[in-house]
């Protein structure tokens, strides 16, 4: 009887997660449409930014402008971001890998500095070696445009200021709802297109040789290539936030079907053990009624 008692309180404690797993399956999934939507609204301005970023570098090669400096690799700063919680499948996990055995290839030629978003990754690199610019560890998931603009401003300083050589972006990019992407790219310096002279980056003749800078090539420059930086990092803020949920809302579905799953395993033996106690007490009285029919 005991056995029974215990079962059917695993039974309960399991239909409890259940409950709770689906709960939060439905609050991902109500996330998860809210970030794909602005992430969708913001990938054709992303996507599109940095081709031609890189035209206008390409336009700019001799200009003086400090997003564009071309130095040395002696100094990294690499941007990673992660989520604040867990419950999301192998998201921290798998990128933190990957952004961990990137880090160390870079450690052999040059010096690493990181700036951290997210509580799992700012609880990954403290047991590392690795010195930290920034760290951003509470509610990552609200920051605001101004929150974000910061950051990008943050970025562009100490590279314009010569604190690091280059800048590198570590993220998830929400790729598909069955698994996220894991990217790693260069932001800064905006490097130009590498192509033949005469030609565009898709092997089309170019007749545009170089544009007419109106008002000026510099003063164009410093409105455009920081409105770069700041698109960029919203973008992997937003792409970040899109594969969580996602990762999440899976991870929640696989939990609430395998908690279905124990719960009617659990429950078939349950009725086994049911049934073999009865069978053993309908055995105990017709033994008895043999018994007193002997008598």
């Amino acid at each position: 009887m005991p056995a029974l008692i215990d079962l059917r309180r695993r039974i309960r404690s399991v239909k409890n997660t259940k409950q709770i797993t689906q709960a939060m399956k439905t609050v991902s999934t109500a996330k998860f449409q809210k970030s794909q939507k602005q992430m969708m609204e913001g990938r054709p301005l992303w996507h599109g930014f940095p081709h031609l970023a890189a035209e206008i570098a390409s336009w700019a090669a001799d200009s003086s402008n400090p997003l564009l400096s071309q130095r040395r690799e002696r100094r990294i700063e690499a941007v990673i971001v992660t989520a604040d919680k867990g419950l999301c499948g192998a998201f921290n996990a798998n990128l933190l890998v990957e952004a961990k055995a990137f880090l160390e290839k870079k450690a052999e030629t040059c010096g690493v500095r990181l700036i951290l978003l997210g509580k799992k990754a700012n609880a990954f690199f403290r047991r590392q070696d690795y010195p930290v610019g920034r760290a951003f560890m509470e509610e990552v998931a609200t920051f605001t445009d101004e929150d974000l603009r910061d950051l990008a401003q943050y970025v562009s300083r100490i590279f314009m200021l010569n604190t690091c050589d280059a800048v590198y972006l570590i993220y998830n990019e929400f790729k598909s709802i069955l698994a996220p992407q894991i990217t790693i790219t260069k932001l800064l310096p905006i490097s130009g297109n590498e192509k033949e002279p005469g030609e565009t980056g898709n092997g089309v003749e170019s007749f545009i040789m170089s544009p007419d800078w109106e008002p000026g090539r510099e003063a164009m420059l410093d409105r455009i290539l920081p409105r770069y930086v700041e698109g960029q990092i919203k973008h992997i803020f937003f792409e970040s936030a899109a594969a969580e949920h996602a990762a999440r809302m899976m991870a929640m579905d696989s939990a609430s079907r395998n908690a279905e799953e124990l719960i009617e395993d659990l429950t078939l033996v349950l009725n086994k053990i049911r049934q073999a106690e009865i069978t053993k007490e309908l055995l105990e009285i017709m033994t008895a009624v043999e018994a007193l029919s002997k008598k």
